[in-house]
């Protein structure tokens, strides 16, 4: 017997990002931290604002991109939601290139996706810590564009 799995689209998060902090190649590949300095959440099951935190990655020497991004989204019934979203990004070389420059790049060249965990204290939001989630994203010069999935 199989159950079918589908999506369910939970929100999109516009998530505003500074300079990266270049710490330098610690053997495990190039370590950035970037700061999350804001943002917004809008969609059918949850909206809100992104409160600051960081995405601490590592760029392989392939140009795989790891990345770990930990911060808060502030609901707007005025829950506290941690999140806890780790992902990959990976592409033609010139396009991640480009990323790391901070300019535009064509999102269909990228592969950028990433499975976020979120904890609340809030009971109307618990059910975020009941599923699975998925996000696609895109990486523009200031911001990253998540839309978030719940797996049905």
């Amino acid at each position: 017997m199989t159950i079918d799995i589908s999506l369910e689209h939970v929100c999109d998060i516009s998530v505003e990002v500074a300079k990266p902090l270049e710490i330098g190649d610690t053997g495990l590949g190039e370590r950035r931290v970037i700061d999350i300095t804001g943002g917004r959440i809008s969609g059918p099951r949850l909206n809100g604002r992104v409160r600051p935190g960081a995405d601490f990655q590592i760029i392989r020497p392939n140009g795989l991109t790891v990345l770990h991004a930990r911060y808060v989204i502030e609901a707007d019934d005025g829950a506290l939601i941690y999140i806890e979203n780790d992902g990959i990004r990976f592409g033609p070389k010139d396009a991640l290139d480009k990323i790391k420059r901070g300019e535009p790049v064509d999102p269909a060249l990228i592969y950028f996706r990433s499975v976020p965990r979120f904890e609340t204290a809030s009971p109307a939001h618990a059910w975020l810590m009941h599923s699975i989630f998925v996000c696609s994203g895109v990486r523009t010069p200031k911001t990253v564009e998540l839309s978030v999935y719940r797996v049905a």
